[in-house]
């Protein structure tokens, strides 16, 4: 695992280290392909370059994110910002269903509108896959 994840998730309180740890394992297990760093102070995986999974700790719970969720048509996702993110938020590592969570990587793998060329491209995005 990245050693700045590893910080960061070690930084957390026992219940948000336990569901950090989780989606850390899972997501490098899944995705061992990507690069994972912190970004913007929180745990991001990377496909060439782009940014397609992470996670961060919330005032009341931590938020798991991927940057094109909203496409991935799944009803246990939120919609989150005004453009292709959905999140799933946890306050205890019994909620994560790893199930859900392998299907959702899969579709971060496969499904992916271009965020890291977001700002060359004045805000529009483009499907990428």
């Amino acid at each position: 695992m990245n050693k700045e994840i590893q910080e960061y998730n070690d930084s957390q309180n026992p219940e948000d280290k336990k569901i950090c740890t989780i989606l850390s394992s899972e997501i490098d297990a899944f995705l061992s392909e990507a690069e994972s760093k912190i970004w913007h102070r929180h745990p991001v995986w990377f496909l060439d370059g782009n940014p397609v999974a992470g996670y961060s700790k919330l005032k009341d719970s931590v938020r798991l994110l991927f940057w094109s969720g909203q496409s991935f048509y799944e009803p246990e996702l939120q919609n989150e910002g005004s453009f292709k993110a959905a999140e799933a938020r946890y306050t205890s590592s019994d909620q994560i269903n790893l199930q859900d969570l392998k299907r959702w990587l899969d579709k971060a793998r496969n499904i992916q509108w271009d965020y890291k060329n977001i700002v060359k491209r004045k805000g529009v995005l483009i499907r990428l896959k």
